[in-house]
């Protein structure tokens, strides 16, 4: 039988490298970090928003809005969530608060939903009170629907001009975002309410979607606000190679799928064409695709050497990436976390001056970076 003493060895050698594997130092070029887990056991979370009162909000894909409150996820979901179709890429997706949401509680969801007429895009507006969503109201549905289940897109930002930004993708069936009466492969534009501003810059065209921003868009589920010039930045999916790195300007096309960098899953040629006239070129693209999701604009103060860079999650390839920025250009690019081995879902900058991410699992994880000592 072994002595007391061998078995306090054992166990002190058991627990030393559970210990240490919990404070993994990562080493960046700039920055060394590791990665915090503020809560597990979430199903696909899509998306996260942070309440004043320092708590959060995550989506779930499979349809249900959850609370992380002092660091614990709570085990009921917040009741009044709109009814989601969980299939496929589809589900609950993004979350966003109202810039004035102390004021009046406001938040948007985007998701997918289901009829007899096929699957499409919504945004709903509701107001959180307590643990309860309330006052819900469709403000926007992308036209048609589809019987696909892919490229629901669904990212969300609303700018210094008031008015809600949100991405519809191409459904998988590319030649929609090319079609200017169709809302599928764009970025659009309404008002809080669901209304369409004036001066949108298809507004006068008779065979256009009022609401269309933009044009092209293949899927976007990376879409955040330049800390200084507010400027929209973006990413979407390409298809095999081709994922690239977007400033949104009204009126633009992106080309999609017209022109391309990336080629057909089967390997046989989209176009032969990267570049055409009255056609944006990316700031960035990846070849091979990493399946961006996420992206931010550092902004803490932890990693002084990180202001102003660019982070971007990476599905297939399971990593977060730095782009270091000067203005438009891109001038550096460095992968983290390649030794997770997770699929990285969404990348926000927290209202505590962190950056946070969400694992794309079954048990998906809500994680944030924090300083380490070199």
């Amino acid at each position: 039988m072994p002595s007391i003493k061998s078995l306090a060895a054992t166990l002190a050698t058991a627990i030393v490298p559970f210990a240490l594997a919990a404070e993994t130092i990562h080493e960046s070029e700039q920055a060394s970090f590791s990665v915090e887990t503020v809560a597990s056991g979430l199903e696909h979370p899509w998306a996260i928003a942070f309440l004043p009162d320092g708590s959060q909000l995550v989506t779930e894909r499979a349809g249900r809005l959850r609370v992380i409150r002092d660091g614990k996820l709570e085990k009921d979901p917040v009741a009044g969530v709109p009814e989601v179709a969980a299939r496929g890429q589809g589900g609950l997706l993004d979350i966003l608060l109202h810039p004035e949401f102390e004021q009046n509680r406001l938040l948007f969801l985007s998701y997918a939903h289901a009829n007899d007429a096929g699957m499409t895009t919504r945004v709903a507006r509701a107001e959180l009170n307590d643990n309860n969503l309330e006052n819900l109201e469709v403000i926007f549905e992308a036209e048609p629907r589809s019987d696909t289940t892919r490229h629901f897109a669904g990212r969300m930002v609303i700018p210094d001009d008031g008015y809600l930004y949100v991405t519809v993708g191409d459904r998988g069936e590319m030649d929609r975002a090319q079609e200017f009466g169709d809302d599928a492969g764009a970025v659009h534009r309404i008002t809080i309410d669901g209304n369409t501003p004036d001066d949108n810059p298809f507004a006068d065209r008779d065979d256009a979607r009022k609401t269309l921003f933009t044009k092209g868009n293949r899927n976007i589920q990376g879409m955040t606000l330049h800390p200084e010039t507010g400027e929209i930045w973006s990413h979407e999916h390409g298809p095999r190679g081709g994922d690239e790195v977007n400033v949104i300007e009204a009126g633009t096309n992106y080309g999609w799928p017209e022109i391309t960098y990336g080629i057909n899953y089967s390997g046989t040629p989209i176009t032969d064409q990267t570049h055409k006239e009255g056609m944006a070129q990316p700031l960035h693209y990846w070849d091979p695709s990493i399946a961006p999701s996420g992206m931010a604009f550092y902004t803490g103060e932890d990693f002084p050497d990180w202001q102003g860079d660019l982070f971007v999650g990476a599905l297939k390839m399971q990593k977060l990436v730095r782009l270091e920025l000067d203005g438009r250009e891109v001038t550096g690019e460095e992968d983290l976390l390649t030794d997770l081995n997770k699929r990285i879902r969404a990348v926000t900058m927290g209202a505590d001056g962190h950056l946070w991410l969400l694992t794309d699992a079954g048990n998906g994880e809500v994680l944030k970076l924090v300083p380490t000592e070199r």
